[in-house]
């Protein structure tokens, strides 16, 4: 008697779906060069020749890679402080959110927190003027994510802004309650939530934002001055049982002008990064000097290659636990 015809998966185990995996069945194809002579060379040869990445592509890879990291707890908190006005943190609030945006498929929000006029609203072009009190007087009719979008306006790196009130007077009432009631709505809907706090540490608000926050980025002026406020910054954080946030932070030296300060960079990295778990400088900007919209387009490569690292930074906490 003949044996029975065996075909592929019996007498093993039977093959399912999983076992159709892409290195199974597709040749191994190194990643070919992204520009320059590299990928001059590989076009021309049809791609018979190729030298690979250059160590600027990997690196700019691997960056990317980082900043893209998932959220692990589904929603991810950053507060963007500064005791010190003047110092650039809306501006980083942008710059940062605006890297993140552009280079992550979910959604990522900046909002603006400050209890006085904030300028959140400004470094964006609006297109709509509702604002946060605004979504908390209709937060009953949000369901949905189309609801949230009608009160955020989004830049074209895909970044949105939920603005504060400009009426000073309106806006002092922004409190403790209302900062959690509008974070408890947001993260239904977005997976990063970027919060531009006001520089006071004392105002109801900041007491919600970072009994709220999984991380912080504190960001200081290359000056003397602007050092010493953010090093109390983080003392009084300490003080305030908020010494988790201090060793997680990312600390930004803002608008550095290169070889024309005599103040030591080197030394004030160290003094921040013996507190904190990463310091990074942003150079001067003739773009964010403007104070206007933000585009990371405008930028100089060597700005948006800091902030390219700066959220490479804050995006490896996004794996961490809540």
């Amino acid at each position: 008697m003949q044996p029975a015809q065996q075909y592929p998966g019996q007498g093993g185990h039977p093959e399912t779906a999983e076992d159709l995996r892409a290195e199974n069945l597709v040749g191994d194809k190194s990643r070919g060069p992204g520009k320059g002579w590299r990928k001059a060379l590989h076009s021309a040869t049809f791609g018979l020749i190729n030298v690979g990445e250059s160590a600027a592509e990997q690196r700019r890879r691997d960056l990317t890679e980082r900043a893209r990291t998932h959220v692990g707890g589904g929603h991810h908190r950053v507060a963007v402080l500064s005791l010190k006005g003047g110092v650039g943190k809306t501006t980083t609030t942008v710059a940062l959110g605006s890297m993140l945006a552009s280079l992550r498929g979910d959604r990522v929000l900046a909002v603006d927190a400050n209890p006085d006029r904030g300028t959140l609203s400004d470094k964006v072009r609006l297109e709509t003027a509702a604002t946060i009190r605004d979504l908390l007087n209709e937060r009953g009719a949000v369901s949905r994510y189309a609801d949230i979008r009608g009160f955020t306006s989004q830049a074209d790196s895909r970044l949105e802004i939920l603005a504060s009130d400009r009426d000073p007077a309106v806006s002092e009432a922004f409190s403790e309650e209302d900062y959690r009631e509008v974070c408890r709505l947001l993260e239904h809907y977005y997976s990063i939530c970027l919060t531009d706090c006001g520089t006071g540490l004392l105002h109801s608000a900041m007491s919600g934002v970072l009994g709220l926050s999984d991380q912080i980025v504190l960001v200081s002026s290359a000056s003397v001055d602007g050092a010493r406020s953010a090093s109390a910054t983080l003392d009084w954080l300490e003080a305030h049982q908020y010494g988790s946030l201090v060793r997680g932070a990312v600390v930004v030296l803002s608008m550095v002008r290169t070889g024309k300060s005599s103040v030591d960079l080197e030394r004030l990295e160290q003094h921040f990064a013996s507190r904190c778990r990463a310091v990074m400088r942003v150079p001067w900007d003739s773009h964010l000097e403007e104070g206007a919209e933000v585009d990371l387009e405008r930028l100089a490569p060597g700005t948006r290659d800091a902030y390219l690292q700066l959220a490479a930074t804050v995006g490896e906490a996004f794996a961490w636990p809540r």
